[in-house]
């Protein structure tokens, strides 16, 4: 069995993910947890470490709370829920964190929140400020007014984001149980953890796909979707179960634990990360064969020439995916060109294009500066 490098060990800046079966139970929040991730977290914290916590638990502490008998199904229900629960939680960790003589901020944030560039800006910002100032920062979703259009979707996905949003060395998701499995191990006894994944291939994701959650919306293919943003921008990312006995310190000690996903070697600038997994595209542009040997393999802009169709209206520097000939989504850029006018030029040369738009601002529909690769082919 193949041994994963310990990245905790020699990370300064790591952002650890609960997931509600690791800070839940059936009573309610499971607060002897709490207490060990506050002890824990806060020797890290005496240690020089930076520590951003992205907590779920707020609905389930809520329906406990409320007395319900499972998660509402409605939108205003589980937002009235999330509200009653989300105090709850933040009240506890407080208290447990407290006991170490540190402060906690609770941050809630919706997914509109990070995708117009200078919130985002401010977003990091506050967060910087406030591990400066030796403060945790607590993240979770606001359930109480996210609706479909502005969710992160889960918490695996928010962990992600903050990961990327804050440059961290390592981005741990604490969960139920010990990793990525072969099968799920909680109904097959063959089930095999997998220590290393060196790449997030569809087998891998299939293999995820049958390991649901219980009380949390994210199962297991959640956390592989996020390994593999973080991954791709060179952010290692470990799946491990949250409520072993000092489980953190272990890991911050030496030992390896769960399932370590190898990223790429090199970093991403952090507009590249912006642009690339945390904007919401506004519209496809296909493009050819050539257009994508040019910009996967040779670090090229997007030129009209490459560009076979259209899809969707947008305006001049909106967030825009662009797909290869079998529908597969590369990357994403920010356009110099409308989605009307890129109509116009599409397989043209640059020198062509004046003659149509009686303007050329931009030799590119996409400079290089403005795009990331999010996958290959």
């Amino acid at each position: 069995m193949e041994k994963h490098p310990n990245t905790v060990e020699t990370a300064h800046r790591m952002v650890v993910k609960v997931g509600s079966n690791v800070i839940t139970r059936d009573n309610g929040l499971n607060l002897d947890v709490i207490e060990s991730l506050s002890r824990q977290i806060s020797a890290l914290i005496d240690a020089g470490r930076e520590v951003v916590l992205v907590s779920s638990g707020a609905m389930a502490a809520g329906v406990k709370k409320i007395g319900l008998s499972r998660r509402p199904e409605s939108i205003p229900e589980r937002q009235a829920v999330s509200a009653v629960g989300q105090a709850r939680l933040i009240r506890e960790y407080e208290k447990a964190f407290e006991v170490y003589g540190k402060n906690v901020a609770q941050i809630l944030l919706t997914g509109d929140g990070l995708q117009a560039r200078k919130r985002y800006l401010n977003a990091r910002n506050t967060l910087h400020t406030l591990l400066g100032w030796g403060i945790l920062p607590i993240i979770n979703e606001n359930d109480t007014v996210s609706v479909e259009e502005i969710k992160f979707g889960d918490n695996d996905n928010l962990s992600a984001m903050i990961a990327l949003l804050m440059n961290a060395d390592v981005l741990i998701n604490f969960t139920d149980i010990d990793g990525l499995y072969t099968k799920d191990p909680r109904t097959h006894s063959d089930a095999d953890l997998i220590p290393v994944v060196t790449a997030i291939r569809r087998e891998i994701e299939q293999l995820a796909g049958d390991i649901p959650g219980a009380l949390g919306t994210g199962g297991m293919l959640s956390k592989v979707r996020a390994a593999r943003k973080v991954n791709t921008a060179g952010i290692p990312m470990i799946i491990a179960r949250g409520d072993k006995p000092d489980i953190l310190l272990r890991m911050a000690a030496g030992e390896t634990h769960g399932t370590f996903f190898i990223p790429k070697n090199q970093k991403m600038a952090n507009r590249k990360r912006w642009i690339g997994f945390t904007t919401k595209p506004k519209g496809v542009i296909r493009i050819d064969a050539g257009a994508v040997r040019a910009l996967l393999e040779n670090g090229k802009s997007l030129l009209p020439a490459g560009i076979k169709a259209v899809e969707g209206e947008f305006g001049v520097g909106a967030p825009v995916a662009f797909k290869n000939g079998g529908g597969d989504i590369l990357g994403i850029g920010l356009v110099n060109y409308s989605a009307a006018d890129i109509r116009k030029i599409k397989g043209l040369k640059t020198g062509e294009i004046k003659a149509v738009l009686g303007d050329k601002p931009y030799d590119e529909v996409i400079h290089r500066d403005n795009l990331t690769i999010t996958g290959e082919e």
